[in-house]
């Protein structure tokens, strides 16, 4: 798997090219960019929320429960380390990631807190949560 992400001259614009697909990430023009495409952030709550929907859809359909539509919402804050209830950190800042996921469907309530459980469990879910080492290198 690999992403490349290229400038493109044009203030923060960059493009991004990852399999058969491009398109461009920026910033808002309120800070600088063209606001051409989403931000980093955008980006990585797109990758949240499209893990998240896509699991969701391959255990219902696994378990032929009738879920008709899925819609996951995310929103990122920044709060007070002594406010999140589990977090390690005591001081400064932490980043929050709220997931608000709509299952439109006849779901009884067992059903719908299997479904939130499953959500916890995306790869991508578990990639942001889970021990990772992230490197730099010059290109050869």
């Amino acid at each position: 798997m690999s992403v490349t992400v290229n400038e493109t001259g044009k203030g923060f614009q960059q493009e991004v090219l990852t399999g058969n697909h491009t398109f461009f990430a920026d910033e808002p023009a309120d800070v600088g960019g063209l606001d051409t495409g989403p931000t980093p952030y955008d980006l990585l709550l797109a990758a949240l929320g499209t893990c998240t929907s896509m699991t969701l859809r391959m255990y219902a359909d696994r378990k032929k429960w009738p879920v008709e539509k899925i819609s996951v919402r995310l929103e990122h804050s920044k709060i007070h380390a002594k406010d999140c209830e589990s977090c390690e950190s005591e001081q400064g800042r932490v980043d929050r990631i709220e997931r608000i996921i709509t299952v439109e469907g006849d779901l009884d309530d067992d059903q719908r807190a299997r479904l939130l459980e499953i959500a916890n469990k995306c790869p991508v879910h578990r990639t942001i949560e889970g021990e990772k080492e992230i490197t730099a290198r010059w290109a050869d």
